[in-house]
């Protein structure tokens, strides 16, 4: 079995040290990076299953390395922000981020957001099943969920873990409605509380990606006052 392997990006060694134990615990291999230009090098360079960078750092920021590594790799990158900054955690999430947590953190929060993006992304990076039973396919839109590859019209897209985890729910169940909750506890597998802002921004961004206008779309519509779905 895979063993997962994390990158710690912050610049306060007494935090990465402290993240390293309480995910030593779990079986999981750390790597540790001080600042965001070290972060992006090592996802370059060696095998990452998930980031957990830190917002405010000198040099390259949280926000620009984030931005940068999605230029390049689909890795799950978890947010480390300041509790009153909201700003940053709407930014994080608007160019790529998959979810953030909130800095003093509590041990077990973190653990299980780390577990429940690990899941998802080791999961859909399994070689199993053929390519055949795992494409989803709707009008112009297609979707491989073993090798995570999207086109819309022939031409790819690419897509951030989280927004593939949304999309490939909605093209899983075809028609159906899904609220912001539903896709809240699908999609982070935790209740949905104050969800909207998260689901929100991270819906806008997938159709800028698969429609042509994103304001008359094709494929991800809205059931006002209901939830989203994927026209059939």
């Amino acid at each position: 079995m895979l063993k997962p392997r994390i990158l710690i990006v912050d610049d306060e060694r007494e935090i990465r040290e402290a993240i390293r134990i309480y995910l030593r615990g779990e079986d999981i291999e750390t790597v540790m990076a001080s600042n965001g230009q070290e972060a992006i090098d090592l996802v370059k360079q060696e095998e990452i299953h998930l980031v957990l960078m830190d917002v405010m750092m000198p040099g390259i920021d949280g926000i620009v390395a984030t931005s940068l590594i999605r230029e390049f790799s689909n890795v799950p990158i978890i947010m480390l922000t300041a509790k009153s900054e909201d700003t940053d955690k709407i930014m994080g999430l608007s160019i790529g981020a998959d979810d953030y947590i909130t800095k003093p953190f509590n041990p077990m929060e973190l653990v299980a957001r780390v577990k429940s993006q690990l899941r998802r992304y080791l999961q859909f990076n399994s070689p199993q099943s053929t390519p055949n039973k795992d494409l989803l396919e709707v009008g112009g839109l297609s979707m491989n969920i073993v090798t995570k590859q999207v086109n819309v019209d022939g031409k790819e897209v690419r897509l951030t873990p989280t927004e593939f985890k949304i999309l490939a729910l909605l093209l899983k169940n075809k028609g159906r409605v899904f609220s912001i909750n539903d896709i809240y506890e699908n999609v982070w597998d935790e209740p949905g509380y104050n969800a909207e802002n998260t689901v929100a921004v991270h819906i806008r961004k997938i159709r800028e990606k698969i429609e042509i206008n994103p304001r008359d779309p094709r494929y991800l519509k809205v059931v006002w006052g209901v939830g989203y779905k994927i026209e059939a």
